[in-house]
This record gives structure tokens, C-alpha cells and sequence, in this order.
């Protein structure tokens, strides 16, 4: 989501869709969930830079005095925009701002398509990404990635599953996958490859789309049979919209379900930033940030660079 407009021809027509842009409410929304898409709070306010990690800094970063983050900033409870259709929010941001917060930094959004990220990351045109991005041989090829979180993706269908389907049985239905994931690159393939082609079984059709706003609207007009997606978006938005489709369950198959912050391969600030982000992570607001956002089963200890 890069406008209000954008957000609302998404979600148009689609009462479930406006749950998964900060810039619209809608009346089934509870007046909690709604207060955290309109809080614009800096979770880094008052925190303390880490000397440790100050100390591991580049002189050419402690010079600019910022960092620039690239996330794609329509992935609720993630990654999106406050309702004021400016503010970046959700567990990314904080952690991007917790970061730069323990390095003594400022810290710049810039809102970047999940695709071409590792481009902009490669050409030097942000300094890291913290956009909930599993890791991968190939963007391990490319990239430095430090743990934060532990996600996973998850089976949307139609509500009240009206084909009887589960997770096992996906073969020869069209699935929606989002351009650029690890859904798209790993876990359908794996997925297709594990419960269909190897038992002589059509492969599951992946069709790719730009956004999970547009998944989930062919799902719902039934263009598609299921959407592959983030288990924390999939499950913010049920939350947000009852009976709008049904969860199968979880699918970890074709890669790790830790995601990473990433920076490009052999990065001279890598060193400062595993530093930070290991202390975010012993940091009191690293759970406040994961009980914001409903997403406390996905702390971890262990900043562990790969």
C-alpha cells in the first residue's frame, strides 16, 4: 500500500480487504484492534543506545548519523500504515526503530515492493530490510540475514472450506502465491512436490499475484481455490473479519520459519547491526512490540547471523 487510494481499490467491494490496510476501518473492527492501526507512538522512545554496538559501527554510518529500511508497508500486523496513511507501524517498524535506537541512529522508511528489495539492498540503495523475509540458499548467496522472529505461512480457502480441502490436498487446485515470497520461491513447490507429484498426483497450480489484498479477492469471488500466505497476516485479518475465509493450517515445508533482517553480503555494518538486534531481543520492548501485535509465539533469543 503506497497511498490511500491504492489501498481502497484494493478493498473495494470487500468489507475483509479494508482489514488489511491501515487506511480503512471497518464496523466489525474492535475498538482495540482499531486504536493500534490510528497509535502513531515511537516504541523506541526513552531506549538507550547500546555502547557495545555503537562501538561496531563504520565510520562512514556514524557519520550520515541514519539508517534506510526497506519493507513493503501494506503486510499487516507486520509491516503497514497507521490510519494517518504516513506512519509506518506494526512489529517491522518497531524492530527497524529499536535498531537503529541501540546504534544511536536515526532510521529512514522507504517503501519498497517485496521483489526488489535484494536489488535495492545489492545496489546500495537501503542499508537493511526487516520485512519479515525467510531465509533461503539463494538470498543467502546475496545476503546477510540476522534472525529476529519466527513466522511461517499458512492456507487461506473460502469460508466454511466448502471444498473440503486440507493442506494435503491442494493437488491440481489454484493457489495464490505473492510475487517475490518464499510461499512463491519454496514452500508451494515443496509443498506440491510432497503430497502431489510424488504420488503421481496433478502438481498444485501457483498463481502469482502483486499482494495478498488481491488473493484474497479472487478468493472471495472464486477465481482461485486457496492463497498461500504469512500465518500472522492470514490470522490478523480472521481476527479482523469473522467468517471471511477459513485457516487449514500451517505450511513450514521448503524453508526455515525464522525470518531475518537482511543486509547486503559481506556489508561492512553487518557486525553493528547483529549487535543491535541481540539486544533488542533481550530488550523489554521486543515483547511489548510481539504482544502488540498478537504475535508473542513468535519470540526468539537468538540474533544469530547467517
Amino acid at each position: 500500500m503506497k497511498t490511500l487510494k491504492k489501498a481502497q481499490t484494493a478493498a473495494a467491494g470487500l468489507a475483509v480487504l479494508l482489514t488489511l490496510s491501515a487506511c480503512g476501518g471497518t464496523a466489525s473492527s474492535s475498538s482495540t484492534d482499531a486504536s493500534k492501526t490510528s497509535n502513531t507512538a515511537d516504541i523506541s522512545e526513552g531506549v538507550q543506545p547500546d555502547q557495545a554496538a555503537v562501538a561496531l559501527l563504520p565510520q562512514s554510518v556514524k557519520d550520515k548519523g541514519e539508517l534506510s529500511v526497506a519493507m513493503d508497508l501494506h503486510y499487516p500486523p507486520t509491516t503497514f500504515l497507521a490510519e494517518d496513511n504516513t506512519t509506518a507501524i506494526g512489529l517491522n517498524p518497531d524492530i527497524a526503530r529499536l535498531v537503529a535506537k541501540k546504534l544511536g541512529l536515526k532510521v529512514t522508511f522507504v517503501d519498497t515492493k517485496f521483489d526488489t528489495i535484494i536489488p535495492g539492498l545489492d545496489g546500495g540503495r537501503f542499508d537493511f530490510t526487516a520485512t519479515t523475509m525467510s531465509k533461503t540458499d539463494e538470498r543467502l548467496q546475496v545476503l546477510d540475514m540476522i534472525d529476529y522472529f519466527k513466522a511461517g505461512n499458512s492456507v487461506a480457502v473460502a469460508a466454511g472450506n466448502p471444498l473440503k480441502l486440507t493442506v494435503e490436498t491442494l493437488c491440481g487446485k489454484s493457489i495464490a502465491v505473492t510475487q517475490g515470497s518464499t510461499g512463491q520461491l519454496k514452500r508451494l513447490p515443496a509443498l506440491s512436490e510432497q503430497t502431489c507429484t510424488s504420488k503421481g498426483q496433478p502438481e498444485i497450480n501457483a498463481v502469482t499475484l502483486p499482494n495478498v489484498q488481491e488473493a484474497l479477492t479472487q478468493l472471495h469471488s472464486k477465481r482461485i481455490d486457496g492463497v498461500l500466505y504469512d500465518t500472522t497476516a492470514l490470522g490478523w485479518a480472521a481476527k479482523q473479519q469473522p467468517d471471511s475465509f477459513t485457516l487449514l493450517g500451517r505450511v513450514n515445508v521448503g524453508s526455515s520459519d525464522l525470518t531475518a533482517v537482511g543486509l547486503k553480503k559481506g556489508s561492512a555494518l553487518t557486525p553493528a547491526l547483529q549487535a543491535a538486534v541481540q539486544s533488542v531481543l533481550e530488550s523489554p520492548e521486543y515483547k511489548e512490540s510481539l504482544g502488540t501485535w498478537g504475535l508473542d509465539s513468535g519470540a526468539i533469543t537468538d540474533a544469530k547471523l547467517n
